[in-house]
């Protein structure tokens, strides 16, 4: 099983930073978040602070700044979250998940790859959207149509923002073996 607290990538004291790293910092601190941690994605993106600050600019614009709820824009994370067993990002957006209004079963159902079967229907057309076009790597009309009714043109867009960039996150924090913060279980069975 791999070992998930043996990162791929030196861990960068804070205080040695390079100045294009700082500035990294500074711009994820103060924009949307309003804070920056030495962990998960953000911590990567110091390795590469061109593309990072890149990355977390179209990061911060889908998680907070698109027509897509918080609501459902949490439940389309821990879908994608899901499908690539990101362990970090899983951990992370739970909570905010369930802060956001996702009700805990499906939560549940979601982290055991189930369909969530007492979600509202908006969540169902989403679930079923997201569970498509990974899959297929293409989305039918139908499903598209149900999705559409939820979120409207703009919205559907905006979700297939969130799904791309939350599965980018996942690739990057599986890659690097992204730590998980002292006292938080891996929520997925590490693949072999």
């Amino acid at each position: 099983m791999p070992d998930l607290q043996s990162p791929r990538l030196e861990k960068l004291d804070e205080n040695t930073l390079t100045a294009e790293q700082r500035a990294l910092a500074q711009s994820i601190a103060s924009g949307p978040r309003g804070q920056f941690k030495m962990s998960g994605p953000f911590a990567i993106y110091l390795h590469a602070p061109t593309f990072g600050e890149l990355a977390q600019k179209l990061g911060g614009h889908l998680r907070f700044k698109t027509s897509v709820s918080p609501r459902l824009s949490e439940f389309a994370i821990l879908c994608t979250a899901q499908h690539w067993k990101a362990q970090y990002e899983w951990a992370m957006h739970a909570p905010m998940a369930e802060k956001a209004g996702v009700k805990p079963a499906t939560i549940r159902d979601i982290q055991a790859g189930r369909a969530p079967k007492s979600a509202p229907s908006d969540e169902k057309a989403l679930y079923a959207f997201v569970k498509e076009l990974y899959a297929k790597r293409r989305v039918s009309t139908p499903t598209y149509n149900r999705a559409k009714k939820v979120l409207g043109e703009t919205g559907v867009v905006e979700l297939v923002g969130i799904l791309g960039y939350y599965a980018m996150v996942s690739m990057t924090l599986n890659t690097f073996k992204a730590p998980l913060p002292d006292g938080i279980k891996t929520p997925f069975k590490e693949p072999k």
